[in-house]
C-alpha cells in the first residue's frame, strides 16, 4: 500500500462494519458508509447514508419508562444493485451476495488522493463460469448532492447474462448500533417511489417527527457494445430498476449509476424531489464526475499539506481524509455542528459534544470559514442556552452536553450498560464544561484569523453569557473564603456522584473552576479591547449590568481549586477516595478501558476510587501553555511550578483506563512537554485509536472525529508549540525522537500557504509571495518577521 491507499484484503463477515465505517465516503454535507452495494442492512452489514444535521425525534419505552431520543437518521440506501447470471438457455442463478457465495481475491482499496472506493473480486456463479467484478464509487466534493457507483463486468471464458437491480432501498432504520435495539429506529415516513423515462427511478420520503422531506433519484445506464434489455419495478419502499444485459468473453460492461440527493433544509431549491430529478438527469458520465471530484479534492489537499515519514504520516494522512469528508467548506452553507463520530455512524446518536474543542484548532488554520460556521451553529443556539439557564433561576448561557437540531439538551437520561444488561441514570447532562470549550473556540478561531468583527459581534455575546452561566454558578463559601462550583461532572466522566451520596454530582472540579476562572477573564479582557460605542451597545444587548464585570474579576481570582498530597485534585474529595488494585483487574480481564461498566457489573462502582476514564485534571495541559497555565493558577493564588505539575501527571497516568479514544491523545501531547519518553507510547495509541479499533467495536458505530483531528493538532500545535496570540505565531518546539522531521502548511490571517518546516534541529517557515504585510514570528528566545516570498530558517533546542 503506497501513502495515499489504504487496502482491505478477504472478506470478513466479523470485520465488516469496522471496515465500512473507516471505508466511509463524505463531501460535508453527506456521507455513505463503504458498505457492499449487493446486501441489505442486517447483523453484518450497515449501508448508512447521513446528511448533516437531518435529525428526527422518537419515542420509547425504555426500563418502563418512556423517553425521547434524536437522532440523525439513517437514510435510503442509494448504494443498492445486485446481480445474478446465467449462461445461454439456463436457469437464473441465485442473486449474489458474499454471504452466501464464495468470492476469490476480494479487495477494498480506499484512495484518499482521489476520495474512491474501489472493490474488486471474482465469483463463480451457479453453472457458469467465472465472473470479474470491480467496482468503484465516490461521493462528490465538488457537487455535495451528487454520488455514483460504476460497476464493470467481466466474463472469464463464458457467455451467458447478467441481471441487475439498481435502485433506491427506503426500507431502511436506524440500525448500526446494537445496543440501541431496543429503541424504536424506523425514522423514515411517507415513502413515495416511481420513474422517469429513459433510466431514473426516485425516491422521496420525510423524517417522521421533524418532517424534514428527503428525495434520491438515480440514474443507472450500461455502456458498452452490448444492447439492453430494462424495466422498472417500484414498490411501496424500493424503486427499482433491472435490466438484462448480455455478456461475452472477454468483452467488460459497465454499468453507471449516479444519484442525486436533496433534502428540505437545502437552500435555491423549490422541492426536493424535482431538484434531485434535475440535478441526476443533467449529471455528467461517471468518468467526467470522477475527473471533477478528483480536481475538488485536490484543492483540498493544497490547502492542508502534511508531510510526515513513516507510518505516523500515512495514519495521519488517514486522519485528515476522514476530517474533510465530515467537515468540508461545503459545511460553511450549513446549519451543523461538530458530530463526535463523524457521518460515519450512529454512535452517540450523530450528536455534538465537546469535540469541537479538539477539531477547530486545526480548522482555524486551514478552512476558518469551516470554524466560523461551526461557531455560527452555537451562536444560534445561544438564546435556547439563554433560556434553559433562566428556568433554572440564574442568569447566561448554559449550553448541552449534548446538542443536536435546535440545542435542546439532548443528553440521555438512561443508558444501557452492556455486560450486567442493567439501564442506569445517565447524568453526563452536569458537564457543564461544555460552555468553556465554545468560549476557548470563540477566542482561538478570532485570533488566529484576526476576525475581529466576530470577536465583537456574535463571539462577544457567546463569551459574555458563558462568563456569566459561571458567575451565576459559583457560591462564595465563607469558611473557605472563595467561591465554588458544586454538583458538576468533570471531563472524566466516571465520577458522577460522590459515594452513597443521594444527589449527583461532584463539587470543584479543578478542570471545570481553572476553565471558567479563563472564560471570566477572557470576558473582561473583550470588555476592555471593546471600542467605547461597541461596548455599550453589548451591555445594552444583553443587559450587563454594571456590577458584573467587577464580581467577575473578583470571583476569577477566588475560585476554588483543590489539592491533595501535593497535587492537584480532581474534584474535592477526590484524594480521600480509595486506591483501586489496577493490576488485579488487568489480571481478570482483557481489557479495563471501560472501567466503570466492569465495576457497575460487580455489584460496585467506580465512584469510590481514584479512577479516571481519560484525562481530566491534565486536559489544562492540553488548552494551556505551560506559561499560560502558571498564571492563570497565579491569579487564582496557587502556587503551581513545574515539579507540582510533574506530580500531577505521574499521580494521574497510573489511575487513568483511556475509556476514550481523547485519553491517549492528551496525554500524548502533555507528555511530550512533561515526560517525553512516554509520551509516544500515547501518541502511537492516538493514532492507531480507529484504525485498530482499539476499544472492541466502537468504530464500526462511527470514528471518533475529534480523536482524529486531535492527533493532526498534536503536530501542528503539540510538537511545534504553537500558538496564536498578539498577532504573531509563536513556536517552542518539543523534541520527541519518534517524530522529528514533519512538515504542513496553514493560513494565518492574510497568508495562504505559509510552510512549516522541523529537521535537523532547525525549524523553517516559508512564507508565500503577496501583498499582505510580513509575518511576525515569536520563539522563546527571540523574535523575528518574514516578508512575504521569504524563507526563515531558526536552529531550535534538540533537547
Amino acid at each position: 500500500m503506497s501513502e495515499w491507499t489504504w487496502e482491505w484484503k478477504g472478506y470478513d463477515p466479523a470485520g465488516e462494519r469496522l471496515r465500512e465505517s473507516l471505508c466511509t465516503l463524505g463531501n460535508g454535507y453527506f456521507a455513505t458508509r463503504g458498505a457492499v452495494p449487493e446486501c441489505r442492512a442486517g447483523l453484518v452489514h450497515c449501508p448508512g447514508t447521513y446528511v448533516a444535521g437531518c435529525y428526527n425525534r422518537l419515542e420509547s419505552t425504555v426500563a418502563g419508562r418512556q423517553v425521547v431520543n434524536e437522532d440523525l437518521v439513517n437514510l435510503p440506501n442509494w448504494l443498492f444493485l445486485r446481480f445474478r447470471v446465467r449462461r445461454v438457455g439456463g436457469p437464473w442463478g441465485a442473486w449474489f451476495t458474499p454471504d452466501t457465495h464464495p468470492v476469490l481475491d476480494h479487495r477494498h482499496t480506499l484512495d484518499l488522493r482521489r476520495a474512491t472506493l474501489t472493490r474488486t473480486f471474482r465469483h463463480r456463479g451457479d453453472g457458469v463460469g467465472v465472473l470479474g467484478v470491480e467496482q468503484t464509487r465516490l461521493v462528490h466534493m465538488g457537487d455535495p448532492h451528487l454520488a455514483a457507483l460504476r460497476t464493470v463486468f467481466t466474463a472469464d471464458g463464458w457467455s451467458g447474462e447478467i441481471e441487475i437491480e439498481s435502485g433506491v432501498d427506503g426500507d431502511v432504520i436506524n440500525g448500526n448500533v446494537h445496543r440501541y435495539r431496543a429503541l424504536e429506529r424506523r425514522q423514515l415516513t411517507g415513502v413515495r417511489t416511481g420513474f422517469k423515462e429513459p433510466s431514473t427511478v426516485w425516491l422521496s420520503c420525510r423524517t417522521s417527527s421533524s418532517g424534514i422531506q428527503v428525495a434520491m433519484a438515480a440514474r443507472t445506464v450500461v455502456t458498452g457494445p452490448s444492447p439492453v434489455m430494462g424495466e422498472f419495478h417500484p414498490t411501496r419502499r424500493r424503486a427499482v430498476q433491472r435490466l438484462v444485459v448480455p455478456l461475452a468473453p472477454g468483452r467488460p460492461v459497465a454499468v453507471e449509476k449516479t444519484v442525486a440527493l436533496h433534502t428540505s433544509r437545502d437552500t435555491a431549491i423549490s422541492d426536493p424531489l424535482g431538484a434531485a430529478i434535475d440535478r441526476v438527469s443533467t449529471a455528467a458520465g461517471f468518468s467526467l464526475l470522477l475527473d471533477s471530484h478528483a480536481a475538488a479534492w485536490e484543492r483540498l489537499w493544497r490547502r492542508a499539506e502534511l508531510q510526515v515519514p513513516g507510518r505516523a504520516g500515512r495514519v495521519l494522512r488517514f486522519h485528515l481524509f476522514h476530517l474533510l469528508q465530515t467537515l468540508s467548506p461545503h459545511t460553511a452553507d450549513l446549519d451543523v455542528g461538530v458530530p463526535a463520530r463523524g457521518l460515519h455512524g450512529e454512535a452517540y446518536r450523530g450528536h455534538v459534544f465537546w469535540d469541537e474543542l479538539f477539531v477547530l484548532p486545526y480548522l482555524n488554520l486551514h478552512f476558518p470559514e469551516v470554524s466560523r460556521a461551526l461557531l455560527d451553529y452555537r451562536y444560534r443556539r445561544l438564546p435556547r442556552a439563554c433560556r434553559v439557564t433562566a428556568e433554572a433561576g440564574r442568569a447566561g448561557a448554559m449550553y448541552p452536553w449534548q446538542s443536536g437540531s435546535d440545542g435542546r439538551e439532548e443528553s440521555q437520561e438512561w443508558h444501557l450498560n452492556p455486560h450486567s444488561g442493567r439501564w442506569l441514570p445517565d447524568r453526563s447532562r452536569l458537564q457543564h464544561h461544555v460552555g468553556s470549550a465554545i468560549a476557548y473556540n470563540v477566542w482561538q478561531y478570532c485570533e488566529a484569523t484576526g476576525d475581529t468583527e466576530y470577536l465583537h459581534t456574535k463571539g462577544a455575546e457567546m463569551l459574555l453569557q458563558i462568563a456569566r452561566f459561571w458567575a451565576g454558578l459559583a457560591a462564595y463559601d465563607p469558611g473557605t473564603g472563595r467561591y465554588r462550583i458544586r454538583r458538576v461532572v468533570g471531563p472524566d466522566e466516571y465520577h458522577d456522584a460522590y459515594p452513597d451520596a443521594a444527589l449527583p454530582g461532584l463539587d470543584d472540579n479543578a478542570y471545570t473552576n481553572v476553565t471558567a476562572a479563563w472564560v471570566l477573564v477572557r470576558a473582561l479582557d473583550l470588555l476592555r479591547r471593546l471600542p467605547a460605542w461597541r461596548r455599550d451597545e453589548l451591555r445594552d444587548r444583553v443587559r450587563l449590568d454594571a456590577g458584573e464585570p467587577p464580581k467577575w474579576d473578583e470571583i476569577s481570582r477566588r475560585l476554588l481549586v483543590p489539592f491533595h498530597q501535593g497535587v492537584i485534585s480532581q474534584f474535592e474529595g477526590y484524594g480521600d477516595l480509595a486506591e483501586l488494585d489496577w493490576d488485579a483487574y488487568r489480571a481478570r480481564y482483557d481489557s479495563i478501558r471501560r472501567l466503570d461498566r466492569i465495576l457497575e457489573a460487580e455489584g460496585d462502582t467506580v465512584n469510590r476510587y481514584q479512577a479516571s476514564k481519560q484525562a481530566d485534571v491534565l486536559m489544562l495541559g492540553h488548552l494551556f501553555s505551560t506559561a499560560e497555565l502558571g498564571q492563570l493558577f497565579a491569579r487564582l493564588g496557587y502556587d503551581v511550578d513545574d515539579e507540582v505539575w510533574r506530580r500531577t501527571v505521574d499521580h494521574y497516568l497510573r489511575r487513568t483506563s483511556h475509556g476514550s479514544t481523547l485519553s491517549g491523545l492528551v496525554h500524548g501531547l502533555v507528555l511530550a512537554r512533561a515526560r517525553r519518553a512516554e509520551a509516544w507510547q500515547y501518541v502511537q495509541e492516538a493514532l492507531e485509536a480507529d484504525v485498530a479499533d482499539i476499544q472492541g467495536g466502537t468504530t464500526g458505530e462511527g470514528i471518533h472525529l475529534g480523536a482524529m483531528a486531535g492527533t493532526l493538532d498534536l503536530v501542528q500545535r503539540g510538537l511545534t508549540g504553537l500558538e496564536t496570540r498578539e498577532d504573531a505565531l509563536r513556536f517552542d518546539p518539543v523534541p520527541l525522537p519518534a517524530l522529528s522531521e514533519y512538515g504542513f502548511s496553514l493560513r494565518y490571517r492574510g497568508h495562504w500557504g505559509v510552510s512549516v518546516r522541523r529537521r535537523s534541529g532547525q525549524l523553517e517557515i516559508r512564507v508565500p509571495d503577496s501583498e499582505e504585510s510580513p509575518l511576525r514570528v515569536v520563539l522563546a528566545d527571540r523574535a523575528v518577521t518574514v516578508a512575504p516570498g521569504e524563507t526563515c530558517t531558526l536552529v531550535v533546542p534538540t533537547s
